[in-house]
């Protein structure tokens, strides 16, 4: 037709042309990646990401309790009695003897002990729930055994050879680990009920040495009371 360009229409082919080009570009891009959605999340991903420290230690001390650290207190174990004539000749021979490894020179040493004596005091209505059990015969509590559910200390956790510190985020978290610890020793006790002054308590835990030893406060691992 006269005065009609043979180029008129092309100029919104080309723009079809590039919008199907950056569409099929998208698309091609796209392949090389996977969506996954909150949704998608699997039930352990959510609840360790709203697991606490208390949570978590919680788990992991429960989890050891049987296969890591019962053997390595029945490995370790002394009677009180001989491990302080040990600490009344040498303590770091004692130490070395019988103790747990040790991190570094300056931190105290830990052990495992068992042993058996009269109760002379119990505080059983208490938070902090323990025994004064006399052991050497002199009608003074020698030992306290404490109950809980509210424990002291550390040296259960400090007693673990295969607990280290670097495998820990932080302090705060190495120190609810060694409050789990102690939960679970208590959670693993029979608890005496009504009045158990002088009945025999028959014991096995763990120390930290503090002086000569003649005067001790054990985390217990296990506990009989009776005549």
């Amino acid at each position: 037709m006269p005065g009609t360009s043979p180029f008129r229409g092309r100029p919104a082919m080309r723009n079809r042309t590039i919008r199907t080009t950056i569409l099929a570009a998208s698309v091609l891009c796209l392949c090389g990646f996977t969506i996954v959605w909150d949704s998608e999340k699997t039930a352990d991903e959510s609840a360790a990401a709203a697991a606490t420290d208390e949570t978590r230690m919680a788990a992991y001390a429960e989890e050891a309790w049987e296969p890591k650290v019962m053997p390595e207190i029945a490995s370790h174990v002394v009677p009180l009695t001989d491990l302080r004539a040990a600490i009344a000749s040498d303590p770091d021979a004692a130490g070395e003897q019988y103790g747990f490894p040790r991190d570094g020179e300056t931190s105290p040493w830990n052990f495992a002990v068992s042993g058996e004596g009269k109760i002379v005091d119990a505080k059983l209505k208490s938070r902090a729930a323990k025994l004064q059990v006399d052991t050497d015969g002199d009608g003074k509590g020698d030992v306290t055994v404490q109950l809980g559910p509210i424990i002291r200390g550390t040296a259960l956790r400090d007693a673990m050879p295969f607990i280290v510190f670097t495998d820990f985020r932080d302090q705060i978290e190495f120190a609810k680990l060694a409050n789990a610890l102690n939960a679970v020793a208590h959670s693993r006790l029979t608890l005496p009920e009504g009045d158990v002054v002088g009945q025999t308590a028959r014991f096995e835990g763990v120390i930290a040495l503090k002086g000569d030893a003649q005067s001790v406060e054990l985390v217990p691992t296990q506990l009989q009371i009776g005549e």
